[in-house]
């Protein structure tokens, strides 16, 4: 059985003109399993993205100039966090048929 993580939580800012920026925090139940998560997302981070591991969460900072390409890139980061998530989480997952 595959979990999503167990806790999420996503903040957006903005400076009133055009930029834009969102911090998204999950928890995974460990820190060895929230290390594994942010290690398999780290590699598709932009230079607008940092990830770093607080405890049993992962937290990513995303700065964009508009809040359309914010949106899109919180929309990527989110599905990749979702599958990292999921394949840690589930032991028994394997990438052989």
């Amino acid at each position: 059985m595959m979990r999503a993580a167990s806790s999420r939580r996503a903040e957006i800012r903005t400076d009133g003109g055009s930029s834009a920026a969102a911090e998204i925090r999950t928890t995974h139940g460990s820190p060895a399993r929230a290390a594994s998560v942010a290690a398999a997302v780290r590699p598709d981070n932009t230079a607008e993205m940092t990830t770093r591991v607080e405890g049993d969460a992962v937290v990513t900072e995303i700065a964009r100039d508009s809040t359309t390409g914010l949106q899109s890139t919180v929309d990527d980061y989110v599905i990749n966090l979702r599958v990292a998530a999921q394949l840690t989480n589930d032991s028994r997952q394997s990438n052989h048929e």
